[in-house]
């Protein structure tokens, strides 16, 4: 369980573009999806950019916060405000 504080800057790097890592925030962490076979690229389904904070758009996802729990999920941290 990560628990490294991640800038706004560093989570839109982290946007998967250039082998860079595909990150996402949700509820103020910070988590790495660059393992998850739903994330090939930066981009999630043809919806979701990865360097983003998706907290809004869970409500229209078909899973809810569970999906962080899954064994490709690393958590890193807190997002900094």
């Amino acid at each position: 369980m990560g628990d490294r504080p991640v800038t706004r800057q560093e989570l839109t790097r982290g946007n998967g573009e250039r082998g860079r890592p595909r990150y996402v925030a949700y509820a103020g962490v910070v988590y790495d999806l660059s393992q998850c076979p739903n994330w090939p690229s930066e981009l999630h389904r043809g919806l979701h950019f990865a360097g983003q904070d998706l907290t809004a758009e869970l409500a229209q996802a078909p899973h809810g916060e569970e999906v962080f729990q899954r064994p490709c999920v690393q958590r890193i941290g807190p997002l900094l405000p």
